[in-house]
C-alpha cells in the first residue's frame, strides 16, 4: 500500500524549521488516516492552535476554534481501535465519550499513556522532530499556545 509510507508534516514555527513528521499508519486506521490526509489537503490545519498541552501527557490540536469544542464539517469517525500502544511520540484522534465521535482533533503523547491503549484510534507515530512538540507552550489552555503553521502529506 503506499499509504504505509506516506507522513503528515506540521510545521509548528518552533525553533529551526519547527516540523514535526509523523508517519500515517493507515494499517492500523485506514478512515482516519485517510480523513487526516482530506483535513490537511484541505489546509483545515494550518494556522490551528494546539489547545490543551499537559506536560508528561499529551499535546491536543486539530479545534479549528482553539478551544477543544469544534471540528470539520465532516461526519464523525467510527472508532477503529488497534493494539498500538500509546508511548512517546504515538498520534490518536480526541474524541468525546462516544467511542465514534472522532472528527479533526488530535493528541501527540509526551510519554508513557497506556492507559488509552484500545480506547482512542491511533493513527500515526512521530518520526522526527518530536523536540518541537516538547517545547510547545504548556496549558488547558496555554496563555500562548502553539499552533499548526501548516500541515503538508508528503
Amino acid at each position: 500500500m503506499a499509504d504505509e509510507t506516506l507522513t503528515l508534516t506540521l510545521d509548528t514555527g518552533n525553533g529551526e524549521g519547527g516540523d514535526v513528521v509523523i508517519k500515517l499508519r493507515a494499517d492500523l486506521a485506514p478512515d482516519h488516516v485517510a480523513r487526516i490526509k482530506q483535513l490537511a489537503g484541505e489546509g483545515f490545519y494550518d494556522g490551528v492552535k494546539f489547545h490543551r498541552v499537559i506536560p508528561g501527557f499529551m499535546a491536543q490540536g486539530g479545534c479549528p476554534n482553539g478551544t477543544g469544542m469544534g471540528g470539520s464539517d465532516k461526519a464523525n469517525l467510527k472508532a477503529e481501535f488497534n493494539d498500538h500502544p500509546h508511548v512517546r511520540g504515538t498520534c490518536s484522534m480526541a474524541r468525546t465519550q462516544d467511542p465514534d465521535s472522532a472528527n479533526s482533533q488530535f493528541f501527540i503523547c509526551f510519554d508513557d499513556a497506556r492507559f488509552l491503549d484500545r480506547q482512542y484510534t491511533v493513527w500515526g507515530e512521530v518520526e522526527s522532530g518530536m523536540d518541537h512538540v516538547d517545547a510547545l507552550p504548556k496549558g488547558e489552555p496555554p496563555a500562548q499556545p502553539g499552533k499548526i503553521v501548516k500541515a503538508v502529506v508528503g
